[in-house]
């Protein structure tokens, strides 16, 4: 008999789940609160074990083909005079086939590999959850025999199984805000990145789009400030930034937050991606943490595995990636004016070295040791209905 599972949110990790799930002989609907697939977004890297993964797909050469080819990133001062000047890939941290995508064009590749074999509910969001049976905001109600959230870091899977957001999530003590500008810097897959204390800016242009992103990093304030208000007085292109983020349509704001768990898993529910483990914006890997625990997920519910193996052989893994987020974001956003002045005159220094770009790269030793520190299975599923509980 196939099992039937639920999976709450078209995100990366609920199309990649749907995708593997399917393969394995489920049926799937996904339920996406949007209206329509979400496209768009900013670049996120593929890296690490989520290349086997989207390579096990079928799907690794068009990704690459579809990289946003940054290649160069720079450095500037508040009048901004280059400070320093990199390769895209050593700015990036990327290495050993590493392919840099934007979001929207990876979540739409997924959606065309599974649309034909899984059924989207799009505009269709969770409201309640008695156990395996879901109640949605259209007034329908539905059983599962396997309810997932990858329903991101505000899961509303996560709050109605396990209760409360405040009771997971970790604030990092930064905020993040991107959203799409005019390319007023004539930019050509170029990343511009200005650092001011408390406050780093950054700009960017990929390929085959004629607009480009900034984003803004910064110190979350003791009380609720407007963009423009934290960065007030700010030099370089902030100030024209601010005013095209001000017409923008696409503006995301958020903390940056790591969701921390005890239990995946209650019952007939388990969370997978930034639902479970999200490792912040900072940690580089929030993607490539989606994809891996979405495949492990899916293998070992169709290997007879369950929901504990899925845990076991997943936490050390995001344990590991999820110390990044808070190291890196206190080297991206320097707290005092002296730091600031000490890591410019220091970027000034190493600019000048010629082997600069090895040094900086090997910065990042932590980022792909991180990323790499899983063994994935080739999953065969055994015929046996999952186990839901642990």
């Amino acid at each position: 008999m196939t099992s039937s599972v639920l999976v709450v949110g078209g995100s990366i990790a609920g199309t990649t789940l749907a995708y593997w799930l399917r393969r394995n002989g489920f049926s799937v609907t996904v339920a996406e609160r949007a209206s329509a697939l979400r496209d768009g977004g900013y670049k996120v890297d593929i890296r690490g074990a989520a290349l086997p993964v989207v390579e096990r797909m079928g799907i690794l050469d068009e990704l690459r083909s579809l990289r946003t080819e940054v290649r160069s990133g720079t450095v500037v001062d508040a009048t901004g005079k280059r400070v320093a000047a990199m390769d895209g890939d050593t700015f990036g941290g990327r290495a050993h086939g590493d392919a840099e995508v934007l979001r929207g064009d990876l979540t739409r590749l997924l959606y065309h590999l599974t649309k034909d074999d899984v059924e989207y509910r799009f505009g269709e969001a969770i409201t309640a959850l008695d156990g395996n049976r879901a109640t949605f905001s259209s007034g329908r109600t539905s059983s599962y025999d396997l309810v997932i959230g990858a329903d991101g870091v505000h899961s509303t899977t996560r709050a109605l199984a396990f209760g409360p957001e405040e009771n997971y999530l970790h604030d990092l003590g930064y905020r993040i805000a991107i959203a799409s500008v005019p390319n007023d810097l004539g930019l050509d897959r170029e990343e511009v990145t200005y650092v001011g204390p408390g406050r780093t800016t950054l700009v960017y242009s990929t390929t085959r789009d004629s607009s480009a992103k900034a984003m803004f990093l910064y110190e979350a304030p003791a009380r609720p400030a407007s963009l423009r208000d934290v960065y007030a007085g700010e030099g370089w292109e902030v100030p024209r930034l601010l005013d095209a983020v001000d017409a923008s349509d696409d503006l995301y704001s958020d903390v940056m937050t790591q969701v921390t768990m005890d239990r995946w898993s209650a019952g007939p529910v388990a969370l997978v991606g930034d639902a479970a483990y999200c490792a912040s914006p900072a940690s580089g890997q929030g993607t490539s943490l989606a994809l891996v625990g979405a495949y492990v997920l899916a293998g070992e519910l169709a290997s007879g595995g369950g929901f504990e193996a899925y845990e076991r052989r997943m936490r050390p893994f995001v344990e590991r990636n999820q110390k990044l987020g808070p190291a890196n974001v206190k080297r991206m956003v320097l707290k005092t004016p002296r730091q600031v002045r000490g890591s410019m005159r220091m970027l000034a220094v190493i600019d000048k070295l010629p082997l600069k770009d090895r040094l900086l790269a090997a910065a990042m030793a932590p980022l792909h040791k991180a990323a790499g520190a899983i063994d994935l299975p080739s999953y065969a599923p055994t015929g046996r209905p999952p186990r839901p509980v642990g």
